[in-house]
């Protein structure tokens, strides 16, 4: 998946003051959760120490966190996967809402005694300020209880996924073993064909196909729709140098030998900038380019109203809006996604647009504050594994499919066919509620089963990851936790040097020229430098050289 996330930033001192408080409150005589110590209840605790929660047979309610300004969830069990789960499994998820503030509202439930049981976050330092307050339930004793972690996630990735106390809290999300990830292009297919079908392969033919769209189609058309947050934008940089992954501008670090180094002064990434701010002043880039939302991108792309769109994710939009507009119009070819663009002279088989590692994307932690957190992990297990996998993915056997082959995967009936604008808005919606996907069950399963159809009937999505993207995401294993604690001497180097990339960012795309990009980014190097960015990179260059060297054992 895609590093569109922010992580969040709360004070050390702040943790450890509410940790004294819910310490405190977990040990309260008023408490309403007070332990059952009827015999019956004793014998099924301890009938569940051994074998094991049973899922299905006693009901499973907590509460669920996205830490995301951006994630909203939707309602639990108002769609056709998560309703069968809710009766068949008596799972039922509540969902807190981050108020687009999710740094102001974790602090906030932290202060008022209400954490959330499950909080979906980025990885590394934003679990372990957590775990160190003691707000975290380690899942360790429930490995072996419950087979699925262990058995897809494996050994390795568990262990890279460990604390320093060497305790496990983190469920991984979209884990997997082989490359996976969506990032790149996507053009309109009839805007394409309408003005002749000419090559789109490297950042010229994109320039003037961009100022064909604009000048045939004038306003009524985006020429170029880089999605939120400058993610189409930053992947570009991956065309202007061969095994140049967008990845080094995640990391806001670029390795040179043994090293690595500053963004600010690397040449590909000052001529992407130089190009992006060139598309941007000849208006061929939306206008609203950093400041728009995922909805206003949905808008444009289900009415027909983009050209180009590039984004870390953009196949979940790109294949609803495909289905979409033939509905609406029977002869329209749809949208397609094409190999990533590159400068002339760029061998097309190293542009690295997405990236991918074993650890995955992001991670669910499960709190103190629930009084069986065992039964969540039960459920976050059957989860990732193969019936829990398909149900959210395909939804519930009987809707869209029928039994499974002999790898676990679906067999489509009729409706999937005949139905595909549904079968798009339900994987659109589910996809809400994919917090431990698993990679390789998903990935190889559906591939094999797609690949079996002819092209017109194969999913929009896996038509385009098994041609396009899973072959052009970069491995990016060696640059995992990087990101040193928000409250440390690195932490702080950190964040203002994210501040400075931003603001540079925006007023380079805003440059009235060439010149004043270069002059722009200087002073962002001057400023960063400053601000202690070698120190920052020295302790992302230890722990970039150990992951090397962690992998090549």
């Amino acid at each position: 998946m895609n590093k569109m996330n922010k992580s969040f930033k709360i004070s050390l001192a702040v943790i450890f003051v509410f940790t004294i408080i819910l310490t405190g409150c977990s040990k309260d005589s008023g408490s309403n959760e007070k332990p059952n110590t009827s015999p019956a209840a004793t014998n099924v605790n301890k009938d569940e120490e051994e074998k094991g929660f049973v899922l299905g047979e006693t009901p499973v309610d907590f509460t669920f966190y996205g830490h995301y300004d951006w994630y909203t969830m939707y309602p639990w069990g108002e769609d056709a996967a998560t309703a069968w789960i809710k009766e068949n499994k008596k799972v039922t998820v509540t969902s807190i809402p981050s108020g687009n503030n999710a740094e102001q509202k974790l602090s906030t439930m932290i202060a008022s005694k209400s954490l959330p049981d499950v909080i979906w976050l980025e990885r590394g330092s934003d679990v372990e300020k957590l775990r160190e307050a003691g707000m975290l339930v380690p899942f360790d004793d429930w490995l072996d209880k419950y087979p699925n972690m262990k058995k897809w996630v494996g050994e390795s990735t568990i262990d890279l996924l460990r604390s320093p106390d060497g305790k496990l809290y983190q469920f991984p999300n979209w884990y997997t073993t082989q490359p996976n990830g969506n990032s790149g292009y996507v053009v309109n297919k009839r805007i394409y064909e309408e003005l002749g079908s000419p090559k789109l392969e490297t950042f010229d033919d994109l320039y003037s196909y961009l100022k064909m769209v604009k000048e045939k189609y004038g306003s009524s058309v985006t020429p170029f729709d880089p999605g939120i947050e400058r993610q189409g934008i930053e992947l570009m940089v991956s065309g202007f140098a061969n095994d140049f992954p967008k990845t080094y501008i995640s990391q806001l670090a670029v390795p040179e030998n043994d090293k690595l180094t500053s963004l600010f002064v690397n040449p590909v990434f000052r001529e992407m900038m130089v190009f992006a701010n060139k598309l941007f002043q000849e208006k061929l880039i939306t206008h609203d380019a950093l400041t728009q939302t995922e909805d206003q991108v949905k808008e444009r792309m289900y009415s027909d109203r983009v050209a180009v769109f590039a984004a870390s994710t953009p196949t979940e939009i790109a294949a609803l809006a495909d289905s979409l507009v033939k509905e609406s119009n029977p002869n329209h070819p749809g949208y397609m996604m094409i190999w990533p663009l590159h400068k002339e002279g760029v061998d097309k088989n190293k542009v690295w647009p997405g990236d991918w590692a074993s650890v995955g994307w992001n991670v669910s932690v499960i709190t103190t504050n629930h009084k069986n957190p065992e039964h969540i992990f039960a459920f976050l297990d059957w989860y990732t594994g193969e019936e829990g996998q398909r149900t959210i993915f395909w939804g519930p056997e009987g809707l869209y499919w029928e039994g499974t082959n002999e790898e676990g995967g679906p067999l489509f009936n009729d409706r999937y066919f005949s139905e595909s604008a549904k079968v798009a808005e339900l994987m659109n919606t589910t996809n809400n509620f994919q917090w431990n996907g698993n990679t390789v069950f998903i990935d190889t399963r559906k591939a094999a089963i797609e690949l079996t159809f002819p092209e017109e009937k194969r999913n929009w999505e896996t038509r385009w990851q098994t041609e396009i993207t899973w072959k052009t995401q970069f491995n990016a294993s060696a640059f995992v936790n990087l990101h040193p604690f928000p409250d440390s001497d690195e932490g702080i180097i950190e964040q203002k040097i994210e501040d400075i990339y931003t603001e540079s960012f925006s007023k380079a795309l805003y440059a009235k020229n060439e010149e004043e990009v270069i002059k722009i980014l200087d002073k962002a190097e001057a400023d960063a430098q400053k601000a202690g960015y070698e120190k920052l990179l020295a302790f992302q260059t230890k722990i970039w050289q150990e992951n090397l060297k962690l992998l090549s054992q």
